[in-house]
């Protein structure tokens, strides 16, 4: 019983920062919900007894992944579709 109602509210969490994503026009934010949709990932693959595989992907996925958007957004437009005017 326990381990369902896990699944479910781990699955409910995909679903809705999969659509935070999806909606954000800020790429900031859109990049933090993108980290937390793949930590939610790691927590679904350790539920499902693949620890190692959830050590890597909230290593590699959740933090690694997002540090990167989030260097490469500081060096870009932060919203999407902003133009900078030129001069």
């Amino acid at each position: 019983m326990i381990p369902e109602i896990l699944h479910f509210l781990v699955i409910a969490g995909l679903i809705v920062s999969a659509l935070l994503v999806y909606y954000f026009k800020d790429l900031l934010a859109a990049a933090i919900a993108a980290g937390f949709f793949s930590f939610l990932i790691s927590v679904e693959f350790y539920l499902l007894q693949a620890p190692d595989v959830a050590i890597s992907q909230a290593g590699i996925g959740a933090g690694l992944t997002t540090a990167i958007f989030i260097v490469a957004i500081r060096g870009t437009t932060r919203y999407e579709g902003e133009r900078e005017e030129e001069k």
